[in-house]
């Protein structure tokens, strides 16, 4: 999603308490930057932060890590965290949001980290053949994650895109992860999981596009 520059967002992030900017210096140490000792999920591409403020407000006990690479997304995504937290009445400690290309993800996280799920909501789908190796479903992509997730460390993926649906279950099953569960239509797909719905996925589904789903689980130890 392209979002217009917004010269406030730098200046807020960095004077923000959940915002980290050099990442790459916790690789390896991310338990200690948060105050509890919680399973540790990432969200990777989190947009304005619509999922991630749900569900980390939702799961206290969980920690989070929401990655982005435009300062403007991130800017809105420290907005909506601080807001809903706020209309909560609750403490942000569960979540750090930072600025990073996922293209060089292990550059700040390895299996000391102790990743125990992966959401990917909504990402581009390069659907140029020339372009596809930046899908952050492809199996260059995979095999990055896997020298990090925990051993049946999980992928929670979910796109409007046929194609990129289609093509993610090769690569999932290129890169020796089990896909537990996945569905074409999640909208009527009962107990799937326990969904939150992004800006992305209310908009599809009033033009009548139904929204694919997978769970996938690393089944190998590196």
């Amino acid at each position: 999603m392209r979002i217009r520059f917004k010269k406030w967002a730098r200046p807020e992030l960095e004077k923000s308490e959940f915002y980290i900017d050099n990442p790459e210096e916790f690789k390896g140490k991310w338990k200690k930057v948060f105050n509890k000792k919680s399973p540790f999920h990432i969200e990777l591409g989190c947009g304005k932060g619509n999922f991630i403020s749900q569900l980390s407000l939702k799961n206290e006990y969980i920690n989070y890590l929401a990655i982005d690479l435009v300062d403007a997304m991130l800017g809105l995504a420290k907005r909506n965290i601080e807001q809903l937290y706020g209309e909560n009445k609750k403490n942000i400690d569960n979540i750090f949001i930072t600025r990073y290309d996922i293209e060089r993800i292990t550059n700040i996280l390895d299996i000391t980290d102790n990743v125990e799920r992966i959401y990917i909501n909504f990402c581009n789908p390069w659907p140029k053949a020339k372009h596809r190796k930046k899908r952050l479903t492809h199996t260059r992509q995979l095999e990055k994650y896997n020298t990090f997730l925990t051993k049946n460390g999980e992928i929670y993926f979910k796109t409007d895109d046929d194609e990129l649906f289609e093509q993610s279950l090769t690569y999932f099953k290129e890169s020796n992860f089990e896909i537990s569960k996945f569905t074409k239509d999640l909208q009527n797909e009962n107990n799937f999981w326990d969904n939150i719905e992004t800006e992305h996925e209310k908009m599809f589904k009033q033009k009548g596009i139904k929204i694919k789903a997978l769970i996938a689980k690393r089944n190998r130890v590196i």
